[in-house]
C-alpha cells in the first residue's frame, strides 16, 4: 500500500505538472484579456502599463514559474471579471457540477447493472434486443441534442419539469448548497442528470452485458452450476463480482469524463456550474479562470483514477496494488 501510494503521488505530481503547463500555454491563443478589462477609450500607453502591471509582457518562462510558485501556495490567479481568486470562483461553482455528476452516476448504476445483467442472462429475449438497439441509438446521439429533445418533450410539450436553472437549494456546509434536499431542486435535477447520463449509460449496459456473458462461460461458473447452487447466487455473487472489475476501471475514467461533458449539459440547461462558468470565461478571455478550471478538472481526473485503483484492489484481492498478482 505504501509503495502504491508513493508511486501514485509521484505520477499525480507529473500529470498535474503537464496539465498546468498545457493549460498555461494556451492562454496566449485565447485573445487579449485587456479587451474585457478596459474600454475602447484607453490609450495604448495605458494598456501597456496595465500589461506590465499584470505581468503579461514578461517572458513565458517567467510567467509560468511565477504561476507555479503561486499555485503551490493555493493561488491560481485572480479572475479578471469577478475580481476574486480564480480558485474560489471555481470552488463556488463546484457543488452544482458535482450534483449533476452524482445524479447522473446514480442513474447509470441503477439502470446499467440490472439491464446489463438481464441482457447477458437472456441474450435472445425481445427485451434484451430492444435494450441493445436503444443503446446503439443512445451512443450515437450527442448529449446536447438529448438535452434539447428532453426540454422540448418534458418542459415545452408536457410541462412536467423545469427547463433551466438549479431551483431551490439548501446549505449543507459552508458555501456548499444542494438541491437534492428540496422538491424543487430534485425537479430541476432530473432533466440535466438524465441528459448527462444518456451518453454513458449505453456504454455501461453493453460493457456489463459483454463481461457478464464472458464470465458466465468460465469454468468456475460451470462448476457452480454443477454443485447445484441457486441461479441468483451464481449470477449475482459469483459472476457479477468479477464482471464489475473492468466496469469499475472504465467507470472511474468516465466519471472524470462526465465532469468535462457538463460543459454541454450546463450550457443547454443554464446550470450554474463549472462548465457554464468555463464558457463564460472563454468568451471574456478570463485566462486565470480558464487555467484554474483546467487544473481543477485535471485534479479530479487524477484523484478519481487513484481511488479507482484502490477500489479495484479491494474488490479483487488477488490483484496487488504494486502491480503484481499474488
Amino acid at each position: 500500500m505504501i509503495a502504491f501510494v508513493v508511486r501514485r503521488l509521484f505520477q499525480a505530481v507529473i500529470v498535474m505538472f503537464v496539465i498546468s503547463l498545457l493549460s498555461f500555454s494556451i492562454q496566449d491563443n485565447l485573445g487579449d484579456p485587456l479587451r474585457e478589462l478596459v474600454g475602447q477609450s484607453v490609450s495604448e500607453e495605458e494598456r501597456q502599463a496595465l500589461r506590465d502591471e499584470l505581468g503579461l509582457n514578461d517572458p513565458f518562462l517567467t510567467q509560468y514559474l511565477r504561476f507555479v510558485g503561486n499555485a503551490l501556495e493555493g493561488d491560481l490567479g485572480t479572475s479578471y471579471f469577478f475580481k476574486e481568486p480564480a480558485l474560489d470562483v471555481i470552488l463556488n461553482k463546484l457543488p452544482a457540477t458535482l450534483e449533476l455528476v452524482f445524479g447522473a452516476t446514480l442513474i447509470i448504476i441503477l439502470l446499467s447493472v440490472p439491464l446489463g445483467v438481464y441482457s447477458a442472462i437472456n441474450p435472445r429475449s425481445w427485451f434484451s434486443k430492444t435494450v441493445m438497439g436503444m443503446s446503439i441509438v443512445g451512443i450515437s446521439i450527442p448529449v446536447f441534442l438529448t438535452a434539447i429533445m428532453a426540454i422540448y418533450l418534458f418542459s415545452v410539450e408536457l410541462n412536467w419539469l423545469p427547463s433551466y436553472g438549479r431551483g431551490e437549494t439548501v446549505p449543507v456546509f459552508g458555501s456548499w448548497e444542494t438541491g437534492f434536499l428540496t422538491k424543487d431542486g430534485l425537479l430541476h435535477l432530473l432533466l440535466p442528470c438524465a441528459s448527462l447520463a444518456s451518453i454513458m449509460l449505453p456504454l455501461f449496459i453493453r460493457l456489463i452485458r459483454s463481461e457478464m456473458m464472458e464470465v458466465l462461460e468460465s469454468e468456475y461458473v460451470k462448476y457452480a452450476w454443477a454443485k447445484g447452487l441457486s441461479p441468483l447466487r451464481i449470477w449475482f455473487l459469483h459472476a457479477l463480482k468479477n464482471t464489475m472489475l473492468p466496469v469499475i476501471t472504465v467507470g472511474g475514467v468516465q466519471i472524470g469524463t462526465m465532469v468535462a461533458y457538463t460543459i454541454l449539459t450546463e450550457t443547454v440547461f443554464q446550470w450554474p456550474g463549472m462548465g457554464f462558468l468555463f464558457l463564460e470565461a472563454v468568451n471574456r478571455v478570463d485566462t486565470p479562470l480558464i487555467v484554474a478550471y483546467l487544473i481543477v478538472v485535471g485534479a479530479i481526473f487524477v484523484i478519481t483514477n487513484t481511488l479507482v485503483d484502490l477500489i479495484y484492489g479491494l474488490v479483487n484481492p488477488t490483484v496487488k496494488l504494486a502491480g503484481k498478482k499474488s
